[in-house]
């Protein structure tokens, strides 16, 4: 009986450690502040609408920008925004950053 339970431990551990490697550790979010025509998010990650044209888009985090031309980030990407870079559209509807 108690190498069935010690068998039956040992398995939890195992399966418990599997886990822990096999799931990927917390969301990254970029780290600084996005500037979507005039509002700033903070270590932002995902999506955000553009609402109004002409827009702007200014990157202060260390990660790319990519500028959509479609809505919820779908479409082509119209451009890539550098961390320290500003881009003008008078197209693009949304911006996603991971």
């Amino acid at each position: 009986m108690m190498r069935r339970r010690m068998a039956m431990a040992l398995g939890a551990l195992a399966a418990a450690a599997t886990l822990t490697v096999a799931v990927p550790g917390s969301a990254y979010a970029a780290e600084g502040v996005l500037v979507v025509n005039g509002t700033a998010y903070d270590d932002p990650s995902g999506c955000y609408a553009v609402d109004w044209f002409p827009s702007s888009v200014t990157n202060h985090t260390d990660a790319i920008a990519e500028v959509h031309a479609g809505p919820d980030c779908s479409g082509p990407v119209e451009w890539l925004v550098y961390p320290g870079e500003t881009y003008h559209t008078e197209t693009a509807q949304s911006v996603f950053i991971l």
